[in-house]
């Protein structure tokens, strides 16, 4: 039985087949790791555009096996956040604290889409170069 789980990360959002469900670890099949994240399981590491992170040989047994990966522990091994539902079926691979301060010091909000209450999508960059009030509002 194959399960479908969510990943929400700075790739967007995917529905990939959970390569193991043995409750320990995110483990994902290189091509869906790619889909879901952006980055892509090569011999070399864990590699996005020109960037490759080597995954070394001590941790190659443990998060590594036939063609898949353990996704959260290298996540982590990149210092970046790994959150996860407590069905386990929705995770949440965060961006790296620099990633986010070098982010924040730019003063350039990110893109994002919302649907209006006619339904049709906002997106902020459709407003670029344009004097734009962002109101935001949490509960907690």
């Amino acid at each position: 039985m194959t399960i479908t789980i969510t990943i929400l990360s700075d790739h967007g959002s995917a529905d990939v087949p959970a390569a193991r469900t043995d409750g320990a670890g995110l483990w994902l099949r290189g091509n869906d790791i790619e889909r879901a994240t952006g980055w892509a399981l090569k011999p070399e590491g864990l590699c996005r555009g020109d960037v490759c992170l080597p995954v070394p040989p001590e941790a190659r047994a443990a998060h590594l096996r036939d063609g898949e990966a353990d996704v959260a522990a290298l996540w982590r091994r990149m210092g970046r956040p790994v959150v996860e539902s407590e069905g386990r079926d929705i995770w949440v691979l965060g961006e790296a604290a620099g990633d986010r301060t070098a982010a924040l010091e730019s003063l350039e909000a990110p893109d994002f889409a919302l649907p209006g209450l006619d339904g049709r999508v906002h997106r902020l960059s459709d407003h670029r170069g344009e004097k734009v009030l962002l109101t935001t509002w949490a509960s907690w």
